[in-house]
């Protein structure tokens, strides 16, 4: 799999429970346009209507070389999901006030897949655990550079 984007604030701002990869119901230019690398999930996030899930706010760039047939930048998309796993993540965003973030856009064997999460926010103190946990582990890869050379 090729990760074509991804969402990097979502392992700082959420603890990732459980993940789900997703197909995206997509236009012509819109796959184009992904594989070329001009998409975003920063601002994304996922919804329920009516039984289905969508994915909104996912920015995927105007595509240069199409006509007057381009798509909509930021239009709410369907991803296509199995219907246990659908209802196993409208369960568990309904009970347990758990939220579904998209990580990852990805190319799979020629298929555009976005992995969403089953996710729970963190705390502020939480936050700083985790601001520390990587300044400790950034000071003991430097250690170890330093050791090598």
């Amino acid at each position: 799999m090729k990760i074509i984007t991804q969402n990097k604030k979502a392992h700082f701002e959420y603890f990732i429970e459980q993940k789900f990869v997703a197909g995206i119901k997509l236009q012509g230019s819109e796959v184009k346009s992904i594989r070329a690398g001009k998409c975003s999930i920063n601002e994304a996030y996922i919804t329920f209507r009516n039984g289905e899930v969508f994915i909104l706010n996912m920015h995927i760039a105007k595509f240069d070389a199409s006509s007057i047939f381009n798509h909509e930048e930021t239009r709410t998309r369907k991803l296509l999901l199995n219907r246990s796993e659908i209802d196993k993540l409208m369960g568990s965003q309904t009970r347990d006030g758990m939220t579904i973030i998209p990580l990852t856009v990805e190319l799979h064997e020629g298929l555009i897949k976005v992995v969403i999460a089953l996710a729970k926010g963190k705390k502020l103190f939480d936050k700083r655990e985790t601001i520390k946990e990587r300044d400790i582990k950034r000071e003991q890869q430097q250690s170890l550079k330093g050791k090598i050379r």
